[in-house]
Order: structure tokens, then sequence, then C-alpha cells
């Protein structure tokens, strides 16, 4: 059973930028790919970007293709996104996912690919 608790959320200005973090805890984290999701309120949860194993195999939504980066640390059991030229139309909930992968290279936008989730982490961009 892994556990997942993101922090480093906030209120930020439009351009500015913000790392997220989710520190996983409860299971072997490099057997693991990962994935930060969004949700606003009314809307269906989106695919923001993954990451397998390693931090040779990324994926990324078209929004916030060239503005965030994914990356893990499996010496400190976390995975953070890096978010920058924040637009308020990244306004959301920030929830991490695992999954456990056999492979390398294995990375998921779908949602019901992952086994494990946090109870998110609020960030707002003000215009």
């Amino acid at each position: 059973q892994v556990q997942l608790v993101e922090s480093g959320g906030g209120l930020v200005q439009t351009g500015s930028s913000l790392r997220v973090s989710c520190a996983a805890s409860g299971g072997t984290f490099s057997n693991h790919a990962m994935g930060w999701f969004r949700q606003t309120p009314g809307k269906e949860r989106e695919f923001v970007a993954a990451i397998g194993r390693s931090e040779l195999n990324t994926d990324y939504a078209d929004s916030v293709k060239g503005r965030f980066t994914i990356s893990r640390s499996n010496a400190k059991n976390t995975v953070y996104l890096q978010m920058n030229s924040l637009k308020p139309e990244d306004t959301a909930a920030y929830y991490c996912a695992a999954r456990f992968v056999r492979y390398s290279a294995t990375v998921s936008f779908r949602e019901t690919d992952y086994t494990y989730w946090g109870q998110g982490t609020q960030v707002t961009v003000s215009a």
C-alpha cells in the first residue's frame, strides 16, 4: 500500500513559478510510475504529466508542454512538478498518483491506470 502526500500549492500571480511535491511512503517508490493530474470544481480530473520509473521517460498534456516539468528523486521517494509561466487556467487542485510498473519506460496519461492517489494540493493563479 502506497501513501502519497502532496505539498507546495499556494496562491501565485500570472507568470510566476511554483513547484509542488508528492512524497511517497509504504512501498518501493522506484517500482512505480508516477503521474500528476488536476481538477477544478465541476470538471473531470485531467492529466497533466507523467514519469516512468526513471526520469528518461515523461509525458505531458499539450496545455502544459514547455511550461511544466515532472521529475523524481528515487532517493527521496518524491515526485515533483515544476510549473513555470503559470496562467489563471492552471488554477486547480493538483493530485499525484502512482502505479506499479514492470518496465522502466512505462508512462501513462490515463487516470484509470493509477492505483494510488494523494489528497491533492490547491494551486491558485491570480490574473
